[in-house]
């Protein structure tokens, strides 16, 4: 027998979560940028503008909340809210508690786009996660198991 090209416990990359979230991940993202091409939106733009949409019902949104919320990098998040703003899609107002932080509110035309690309989005994952039929939703609580985790990980290094 030879020696394998890898000092790896796995016969290969098929055996490997990481390799597989990586490939679905990136199919996945392609679908999403087809998806969301007709709203002129990113990846990143659409999530941040659903996530304010969403939030924002309930909540004062700040950059910061909405970093911690989308689960974006601060600074990524600042980047993609100054494309939204500029687009017309959220406006930074003066936050009614705290005089140093600015309010981020979806505009009329922010919340109509945000409907229509969630449609788009939601069709496309269903589609995208068809082959999984009946295991989708085992699916979808694997994945809140691995966000909880991480997220208590993330909060225990603090």
């Amino acid at each position: 027998m030879t020696k394998p090209p890898l000092p790896t416990r796995l016969s290969g990359p098929a055996e490997s979560p990481g390799f597989l979230l990586w490939k679905i991940s990136n199919a996945w993202q392609r679908r999403l940028r087809v998806a969301l091409q007709p709203y002129e939106l990113t990846h990143s733009q659409f999530v941040l503008l659903a996530t304010a949409t969403w939030f924002g019902a309930e909540e004062t949104l700040t950059q910061a909340r909405l970093s911690q919320l989308s689960g974006i990098d601060p600074m990524t998040t600042s980047q993609v809210l100054r494309a939204l703003e500029a687009a017309g899609l959220i406006e930074r107002v003066d936050h009614p508690q705290d005089p140093r932080a600015k309010a981020i509110t979806v505009t009329k035309v922010g919340r109509d786009l945000a409907r229509k690309a969630v449609v788009a989005v939601e069709d496309a994952d269903a589609a995208f996660f068809k082959p999984l039929a009946s295991d989708t939703k085992r699916l979808v609580a694997m994945f809140q198991a691995l966000v909880e985790g991480i997220e208590r990980a993330a909060a225990d290094d603090k």
